[in-house]
């Protein structure tokens, strides 16, 4: 399975090459990715999952900001800033630029593996999955979309049956909590979860809460991720 293949038909890429490259190239630069949405709309995964859902607040915005290249970033910030207490900043847009995780830090994806041993990619893309469905309301047509979005991403036989076996899963907070090894992780599954769910649908804010608890995360971190989620996609 080429990881990078599956990631690139999962958030997207809108001109063919990699949105995560790009993001990380920013993130080099000091700045936020501003194409990962465009990309995403062009082609990826999860943005047909979060389009579907009419009520969603963040919808493909959220993929601006959550590509995994920042999403360790954002996770950082907040980790540091609950472990030294810091005074937590309203949910106004922050003007500075997301630094990247330190490269090789258990903030940085690349080189993580989850409880199972499986690149941590992985339980991101199901982290990510499993929340997109929370609500439970895909329904024929939508299903049909997501099959023909996977079937056109230009991915392997292995990298195809992963995505459709994710889809076929309940959504389950528990089963993608337990697949998590250290604080850190937690973290980064709970930032990534909540890009795609929405706190003005009921089921969303339920999984939500059962994945935090799941995870074990103080509340005060919880929102501090909250907050730096908020402040990227407003920024």
């Amino acid at each position: 399975m080429d990881i990078q293949r599956l990631l690139n038909g999962f958030l997207g890429s809108a001109d063919g090459s990699s949105s995560i490259g790009k993001a990380a190239q920013s993130l080099t630069t000091g700045g936020v990715p501003g194409g990962l949405l465009g990309g995403a709309a062009a082609g990826g995964l999860i943005a047909t999952l979060v389009s579907s859902k009419k009520a969603r607040k963040f919808g493909g915005k959220a993929l601006t900001y959550g590509g995994l290249a920042v999403l360790g970033g954002l996770a950082y910030k907040a980790w540091n800033d609950h472990k030294a207490n810091a005074p937590q900043n309203s949910t106004q847009a922050d003007p500075q630029p997301v630094a990247p995780a330190p490269a090789g830090s258990r903030f940085d994806p690349a080189v993580l593996t989850d409880q199972s041993g499986r690149d941590f990619r992985l339980t991101l893309i199901k982290a990510m999955i499993s929340a997109a469905l929370a609500d439970g309301h895909v329904d024929q047509q939508e299903h049909r979309m997501i099959r023909e979005q996977v079937d056109g991403a230009g991915l392997d036989a292995d990298e195809k049956t992963f995505l459709f076996e994710q889809l076929s899963q309940p959504s389950d907070p528990i089963a993608i909590a337990s697949l998590t090894t250290g604080d850190e992780q937690a973290a980064e599954v709970y930032l990534a979860s909540l890009l795609v769910l929405d706190d003005a649908v009921s089921e969303d804010r339920r999984y939500l809460e059962r994945l935090g608890d799941a995870l074990r995360l103080p509340t005060d971190l919880r929102q501090r991720l909250e907050t730096h989620a908020q402040q990227a996609l407003q920024a």
